[in-house]
């Protein structure tokens, strides 16, 4: 019977450890907005759309508009998935071409 516990009791604490590390993985994902697509752009709150504008450009100037330009082009149509990325990505150029002119 102590054999039984023993092993029951081994069996459980593994199965915590598992769920524990999956739980982890989930939530590390779902945070994880400057590597998602525009459809997780769109869920976005506004705080988190200013710091993954903020990390993208690795500056604070221009973030409004930064994270307008990307709103802009997550309202086109077939843009949900492109990545966030790519889309910080032209906005910035575009501002930078705008400036040197």
């Amino acid at each position: 019977m102590k054999l039984i516990k023993k092993y029951l009791k081994f069996i459980i604490g593994i199965a915590v450890l598992i769920m524990a590390v999956v739980v982890f993985l989930l939530l590390m994902q779902t945070s994880d907005l400057e590597n998602g697509n525009l459809k997780k752009w769109r869920s976005a709150d506004l705080d988190n759309r200013m710091a993954a504008a903020q990390i993208l450009s690795a500056s604070d100037e221009n973030l409004e508009l930064l994270v307008k330009c990307v709103d802009k082009i997550a309202s086109l149509p077939e843009s949900g998935e492109m990545a966030v990325r790519d889309a910080m990505s032209l906005c910035y150029t575009g501002m930078q071409l705008k400036a040197n002119n």
